[in-house]
């Protein structure tokens, strides 16, 4: 197993992290992991092969390996698009790649990946005693992760995240994107109220946290976008982790 060595910015201010997110119900770091971690995680997700487009179709999920894409026809994936488009247009609809980390610790522990160091490193006693600071909730126990990434025409329409027996505390999405700009879409959106909207766009070394239940968005990526939209996201957990 390699080791989970990952550094926490030593000049973050919990305290005035903490107002922020009180006031919004939300809050970016920036700058959270050393600069050198962060770069590490984003040339480790950059490089992996083994992402699954992970899309719905109503209440139906769908798992999408790089091999079978790869096999379909065009018209398939015009109407895999057609399908996409019409549930942004009359629901809820997600399309992303994702890796998956187990919530389990020991199967974390056997990975041997920089993802799952990662995870393990996040769910420790600093990086968690720095984010129950910030958010209020002492109750938190353990960090969920996965790594997404955006290619162009993929999304994630508005939800909550509250999920009952999840015992999510708040969301976090740490941003690994060295170079966007907000025309290229994948914009992290909070929808106040019916008629307004604010976000954060894509960018390095970020940790956007904010409360469950909140209603949010990503933008569609567009294809204007030279490289897909990475981050490691997940929920602060007030439950014990599985072993």
């Amino acid at each position: 197993m390699s080791s989970p060595s990952f550094r926490l910015n030593p000049d973050l201010d919990a305290g005035v992290l903490g107002t922020v997110y009180r006031r919004d119900g939300r809050v970016r770091v920036h700058d959270f992991l050393m600069p050198d971690d962060a770069a590490r995680l984003h040339k480790h997700l950059s490089a992996r092969e083994d992402w699954r487009q992970i899309l719905n179709s109503g209440d139906k999920v769908f798992e999408l390996d790089r091999a079978t894409r790869a096999g379909m026809t065009d018209t398939q994936r015009s109407a895999l698009d057609d399908g996409v488009m019409a549930g942004v247009r009359d629901g809820f609809q997600y399309r992303y790649e994702s890796i998956r980390v187990s919530d389990a610790a020991s199967a974390r522990r056997t990975a041997a990946d920089v993802l799952n160091d990662f995870a393990i490193w996040l769910s420790g006693p600093e990086p968690l005693a720095f984010l129950r600071h910030i958010t209020g909730a002492g109750d938190i126990v353990f960090a969920d992760a996965q790594a997404t990434a955006y290619s162009p025409g993929d999304l994630l329409t508005a939800h909550d995240d509250e999920v009952a027996g999840k015992d999510r505390r708040a969301a976090y999405v740490l941003g690994l994107n060295p170079r966007w700009r907000p025309e290229w879409g994948g914009i992290l959106l909070f929808h106040d109220d019916d008629s307004s909207v604010s976000g954060s766009v894509p960018a390095f070394n970020t940790l956007d946290i904010l409360s469950v239940p909140q209603p949010h968005s990503v933008s569609m990526v567009t294809r204007a976008a030279p490289d897909r939209r990475y981050s490691i996201t997940g929920w602060l957990r007030a439950q014990p982790q599985p072993a």
